[in-house]
């Protein structure tokens, strides 16, 4: 017998042989893009990368509803959490226009998707981080006005020039931090490729830059920083979510924290970076579908961190659920990381 929730969104299907379906399972790591403003930057990059036709499947559901929800019947999916696609606003140079753009999409998402279907979507908001006080007032118009559950920032900001780049941990951004608490919404960290005068590693094998790692690496150090940083001894409820097992650092950041043990301080934290790891870390599935990565963060996290997602369009949900419905875990666990943990931390109203 299958696993059941709010079938009444959710269309039959019958799974292959030996296969179950949970239904009612919520997804945070869901891409959007206006087919007024290409969100994506600049095309060639992902054309150059991928196979052929990739990119143009993926451009089809950047842009569709009615895909995404035919997508979510066939997979037991109830709730798309959606966000605006990387490099986003992250990479409007000018700051005005950042903003600008930030609101326009905003409302673009809420118009097209949440409005039209409540009990589908719901958002993060885009925000201009080239003005942290601008960011504040659109991320708190996005949640009281237009019940959006949280923001979505990918990765560092550019500022005027490409290579002028800002981190979240800088002084600049607490002010953002104290918002998101204040709001008593999580801030999910998405990926995007390193800095362009940081890439020299990269150089002869461009297919490294992108997904396949240097997103990873690049958030990594991100999310180390904000570790590091302080920010979540000022802000002890402030949280924090990271895509793909935690961009690797379930693996990693118990070698790094037994190397900080013998070195002098590294930033203003008080406390191991593994412990704000546990408490003020969330964590989804979105484009890492294998089981054995997935028990080892099991392992070193709180299961009430980890949740399901996708990161479709980039990635298949048809892969993704399919693969989260069979992964070896307890019923409770299931339900837990496929829809509980999402719904509470996001106050869903489903």
């Amino acid at each position: 017998m299958g696993f059941e929730f709010r079938k009444e969104y959710v269309k039959d299907y019958v799974a292959p042989y030996g296969q179950e379906i949970m239904h009612g399972k919520i997804a945070l790591e869901e891409h959007y893009e206006s087919p007024q403003w290409e969100a994506t930057g600049d095309p060639k990059n992902e054309t150059a990368r991928n196979k052929e036709d990739y990119f143009e499947a993926v451009k089809a559901r950047l842009h569709s509803a009615d895909i995404r929800i035919a997508d979510m019947d066939r997979n037991g999916v109830e709730m798309f959490i959606m966000s605006l696609t990387q490099p986003g606003i992250q990479e409007v140079l000018d700051t005005k226009d950042a903003v600008a753009r930030a609101h326009e999409m905003n409302l673009w998402i809420y118009e097209n998707y949440v409005q039209k279907y409540p009990k589908r979507f719901n958002a993060f908001a885009a925000v201009a981080m080239q003005d942290p006080e601008s960011a504040c007032k659109e991320l708190e118009f996005c949640v009281k006005e237009l019940g959006f559950v949280g923001a979505l920032i990918n990765g560092y900001t550019m500022k005027n020039d490409k290579n002028n780049v800002e981190y979240l941990d800088e002084k600049q951004n607490f002010i953002f931090w104290k918002k998101l608490v204040e709001l008593n919404v999580p801030l999910y960290l998405h990926p995007r490729d390193p800095v362009p005068n940081q890439q020299r590693a990269y150089e002869g094998y461009s297919g490294l830059l992108g997904s396949a790692w240097g997103f990873g690496a690049e958030t990594a150090i991100h999310a180390i920083r904000l570790l590091c940083s302080g920010i979540f001894d000022e802000l002890p409820t402030a949280k924090l979510i990271l895509g793909h097992l935690g961009e690797g650092l379930p693996f990693g950041l118990p070698r790094l924290q037994h190397r900080l043990n013998n070195q002098k301080p590294c930033g203003a934290h008080k406390k191991p970076l593994t412990e704000y790891m546990e408490k003020n870390v969330y964590m989804t599935t979105s484009g890492h579908f294998h089981t054995r990565a997935f028990i080892d963060t099991l392992m070193e996290c709180d299961n009430r961190h980890v949740m399901f997602s996708s990161d479709t369009p980039y990635e298949s949900l048809d892969e993704a659920a399919t693969w989260f419905d069979n992964v070896p875990l307890s019923y409770a666990d299931r339900i837990r990381i496929g829809r509980t943990n999402a719904a509470e931390l996001l106050k869903l109203n489903i």
